[in-house]
């Protein structure tokens, strides 16, 4: 698991319910619904798990087998 999190004013209950939807968001409503989009080919998921408030959590699961760790020294 990936945890983005930061310290800002969170999300509200109503955009929270919208935040992956297309064409919602403040630029051109792509950014979060296509990035779940594209992760879950893979069934890489990717909820908002925050408190209103408390800034954004974002945790970006990988299924158990699909991933691999690189390494520059290979």
């Amino acid at each position: 698991m990936i945890t983005y999190l930061d310290n800002g004013v969170g999300i509200t209950e109503i955009d929270r319910k919208n935040l992956f939807q297309k064409d919602y968001g403040k630029h051109t409503g792509l950014g979060l619904f296509l990035s779940r989009e594209i992760l879950s080919i893979t069934d890489i998921t990717i909820p908002e798990n925050s408190i209103s408030g408390e800034g954004i959590r974002f945790e970006i699961t990988f299924p158990k087998g699909n991933y691999r760790f690189h390494s520059d020294y290979d």
